[in-house]
């Protein structure tokens, strides 16, 4: 129900009030105040017309002043206009002018009952006020009867499509503040939504940082290891090497020149490092010529043979896969110096394929019979910094071995490897 309370703006409804709450009783009391002054001669018609007046205020302050509750209910208001209208009916059949107090009752039949039933009580009191406004004419003929046909239909017709009208302009109303509601909270979710995408932001850019700061940790141990540590281990080697030749000066000599080297070369691997420039190696030569000079290097400083095959027709790499494999060379025959014990050649082959580029080291040291994965964990950072570069370029790392037929160590990476994952 549409409800007089509900059907219109707040301010509406304030300036509208007093047409159902004052003016019905005004009306009616002009009303009686004319009926006395015309027929004050006429006591016996004044009584009945007056005991309408009143019977009308009573029946609209019973049904409907002192019952606020009662409007909301369907049933109680249209048995309360159709009294009025019948109030009004009467009243206008005995005196005409009592068609005044008919806005009191368009007001009630407009404000109180909801769409669609109040058009049949504006039709209701629109035929009562045709029917004030049809005093005088000569019913007994066809021609005043089709006059006062006129006359309601003058009546009905405009007061029906004024209520039309009115219930357009409604829906209306009622669709634009369903708009502008949905519009607020729409921009309500929307602001809530970019607070918690600036929040999102935050804590993204947040972890952005701290994985960089780790990422660079992790690249800064693996070039330490790769640099330092390496040149280190061999310093150690050749120092005590040079200890135990102390008695052959040119062992002596020979061990305490591949010391010096070693320190020399670990410091500018590291300087470059830590600029992160490209391996030496790489800055003169191509993937397989860098490769061949490292194990050429270390081929002379270990007295081991250290072979390297290229297969396959060579390609420029990008700078971080071809750095990446070329690591992958160093650690893995720092190891079998190492570790391999009794190795005594070391196979190094570079194999460009169509899709991948891949570098097998094999040696013919003493093996082990662990698993791959303990090896790894037992054997320090070395293999771990080495499967970490490889994989950050989506590439695979395989260690095989066995005990008494050494070891490989295959590192393949894409011909075209993707951007380096954070």
């Amino acid at each position: 129900m549409q409800s007089w309370q509900m059907a219109g703006p707040a301010g509406w409804e304030q300036r509208f009030r007093p047409m159902v709450t004052v003016v019905p009783y005004v009306l009616l009391a002009v009303m009686a105040a004319l009926t006395i002054a015309f027929k004050h001669d006429q006591p016996g018609s004044l009584a009945i017309d007056l005991a309408l007046c009143a019977a009308a205020a009573v029946w609209s302050l019973a049904l409907f002043t002192l019952h606020p509750a009662w409007r909301d209910r369907i049933g109680v208001m249209g048995v309360f206009l159709a009294g009025l209208i019948v109030f009004g009916l009467v009243m206008v059949l005995r005196n005409p002018w009592f068609g005044f107090y008919t806005p009191a009752l368009y007001f009630y039949a407009y404000r109180i009952i909801g769409w669609p039933r109040e058009l049949y009580f504006v039709a209701g009191v629109a035929v009562v006020a045709g029917t004030a406004q049809s005093g005088g004419l000569e019913l007994g003929s066809w021609v005043g009867r089709l006059e006062y046909l006129g006359i309601l239909a003058v009546n009905v017709v405009p007061m029906c499509l004024v209520a039309w009208m009115g219930e357009i302009g409604a829906r209306y109303y009622a669709s634009r503040e369903a708009a502008l509601r949905e519009a607020r909270e729409a921009n309500a979710r929307l602001a809530a939504a970019l607070a918690e995408n600036a929040a999102l932001q935050e804590r993204l850019v947040e972890q952005a940082r701290a994985a960089g700061v780790l990422d660079e940790r992790a690249r800064m141990a693996r070039e330490i290891h790769d640099t330092l540590a390496q040149s280190l281990t061999g310093i150690v080697t050749q120092l005590q090497a040079a200890e135990q030749a102390a008695d052959d000066p040119a062992a002596w000599r020979r061990h305490h020149a591949a010391a010096t080297s070693l320190a020399r070369e670990g410091l500018t691997e590291a300087r470059r490092s830590v600029n992160e420039l490209r391996p030496e190696p790489l800055e003169t030569g191509r993937l397989a010529d860098a490769i061949t000079e490292v194990a050429a290097t270390w081929s002379a400083r270990h007295s081991i043979p250290a072979q390297v095959t290229v297969t396959g027709e060579t390609r420029t790499m990008r700078p971080e896969a071809e750095v990446a494999l070329l690591r992958v060379a160093q650690e893995a025959l720092a190891n079998v110096a190492k570790h391999a014990g009794t190795a005594t050649r070391v196979g190094l082959t570079l194999s460009y394929m169509d899709r991948q580029v891949a570098l097998d080291v094999r040696d013919d040291g003493r093996g082990f019979d662990h698993p791959a994965a303990q090896v790894e964990r037992d054997g320090g950072f070395g293999l771990v910094a080495m499967r970490q570069r490889i994989e950050a370029l989506s590439g695979t790392l395989q260690i095989e071995s066995e005990v008494g037929g050494g070891t490989g160590i295959s590192a393949c990476l894409p011909a075209e490897a993707p951007e380096v994952r954070s």
